[in-house]
């Protein structure tokens, strides 16, 4: 088995994370349940703004909340010092609620609403990342209506696409996201974020992909939107203050998955604006970053129970879980790989290979095809790893099935972050039909 943070099997055979047995925190909290690793996240965290302080960069580590969003993860970032980036007006009223420093929330999306960017003023947000020219005309319209300021980012697509060992050069980005650098949109969005009244234009966002493995995507990024920025200086004496190269950073789930450590990531990326920088005679600029998965994706374990089984003779046997799609989606939607253990009995030896079938209603509800277990015993607890980013934040009530609890983990105790739904919790929004409309 391979062990994430503080994961190890205990004296009963049982895996233990945090300090705190697994099966006694299905016993207490039932299952399927979302199981936080809090010292690895603040190693994580920490592994990536020590290194910035080390090298005497000044520096944001911002934690990108879609990865998973609740007030105790958002407090979680704060006590370890990370600014916060969201991308809805919900991730922002979760920070506000959390108590989150608004000076340090960056606000990310490319189709905010009028009230989003209204409730971001209004809470004085440190940071909006502008995504296009329909947003940049109604920042000035609001900030003209409300006599507020707004620092800004603009959010710029660099023609390079990077994901995990590949990185791909284009022309010009086919994306949703930003003003492409490379057709004149940007150089149009930079003069118009300089005439705004209201608008500071701090500098330039880009994030190139997700589950990197390389620094290589990063430092060819900073290469050109440097060379951009040099050429903005001169035309139009536009100097960048800060420089944020987004998130990607990537995580192990299964064993042919090998990320660099947060520390290499940010030594290499500090090292290319460096050198850059001053190869073209700018100033260095603030480096900001924004890791999501990579703080807390081999944080999280989900715990479910083993229920039914199908065997297929010469094909497959299946083996049923409390759980799926509807509190993991990813492997219904993009084929994602986990692995997973028998949390109950972590060192019994292998005896057969199973497919594990979620209990939605869809064949396509499988969260891991051939799995080597122990023979599986009905009631058996199967601990699926490196489920904390986009399990709880993409969850759903598919087939009415309430979601799973949270429950963070640290030095041996245990605390309950986000209850288990009821079935009254599913039905609190439902309006009863009126019986005076007519048959």
């Amino acid at each position: 088995m391979h062990t994430y943070g503080t994961g190890r099997v205990n004296k009963e055979g049982h895996l233990e994370i945090g300090g705190v047995d697994v099966v006694s925190l299905a016993e207490h909290y039932g299952t399927p349940l979302y199981i936080y690793d809090v010292a690895l996240i603040r190693q994580r965290a920490r592994g990536f703004k020590d290194t910035f302080e080390k090298l005497g960069v000044t520096a944001q580590v911002a934690y990108a909340s879609k990865a998973f969003s609740a007030i105790g993860m958002i407090q979680l970032a704060e006590q370890e010092g990370l600014s916060l980036d969201v991308v809805s007006g919900g991730e922002l009223y979760t920070a506000i609620k959390a108590g989150f420093p608004a000076e340090r929330i960056h606000f990310h999306g490319n189709n905010k609403s009028r009230e989003e960017l209204a409730m971001a003023l209004e809470q004085r947000i440190g940071c909006i990342v502008v995504d296009n020219f329909y947003e940049l005309e109604l920042l000035q319209s609001l900030c003209d209506e409300q006599g507020e300021e707004i620092n800004i980012l603009l959010r710029v697509t660099p023609g390079i696409e990077a994901h995990t060992h590949d990185y791909i050069l284009t022309g010009q980005e086919d994306s949703k996201f930003g003003f492409d650098l490379n057709n004149g949109q940007a150089e149009e969005a930079l003069q118009k974020a300089m005439g705004m009244k209201g608008v500071k234009l701090l500098g330039v966002h880009c994030h190139i992909g997700s589950q990197i493995f390389e620094t290589t995507g990063f430092t060819l990024a900073a290469d050109k939107i440097i060379q951009k920025l040099f050429e903005w200086k001169g035309r139009f004496q536009f100097e960048s203050e800060v420089l944020n190269l987004g998130g990607g950073f990537g995580i192990r789930y299964t064993e042919e998955d090998e990320p660099l450590a947060p520390s290499e990531y940010v030594e290499e990326i500090i090292k290319e604006v460096q050198v850059k920088t001053k190869e073209f005679g700018l100033a260095m600029p603030e480096i900001w970053i924004e890791p999501g998965r990579s703080l807390v994706g081999d944080a999280g374990t989900t715990l479910y129970r083993t229920g039914s089984e199908k065997y297929v003779p010469e094909v497959r046997k299946y083996l049923a879980i409390d759980g799926g799609m509807n509190d993991n989606i990813r492997p219904a939607l993009y084929d994602a790989k986990y692995e997973a253990v028998l949390a109950n009995r972590v060192n019994d030896p292998v005896e057969e290979t199973v497919s594990i079938a979620g209990k939605c209603c869809e064949s396509g509800d499988m969260l891991i095809w051939d799995l080597p277990l122990p023979k599986a015993s009905h009631g058996d607890l199967l601990a699926v790893f490196c489920t904390g980013a986009y399990g709880y934040s993409m969850a759903n009530n598919y087939n009415r099935i309430p979601r799973p609890p949270v429950v963070f983990v640290e030095n041996g105790q245990a605390e309950l972050v986000v209850r288990r739904e009821s079935y009254d919790d599913l039905v609190k929004l439902d309006l009863p039909l009126n019986v005076t409309v007519r048959q």
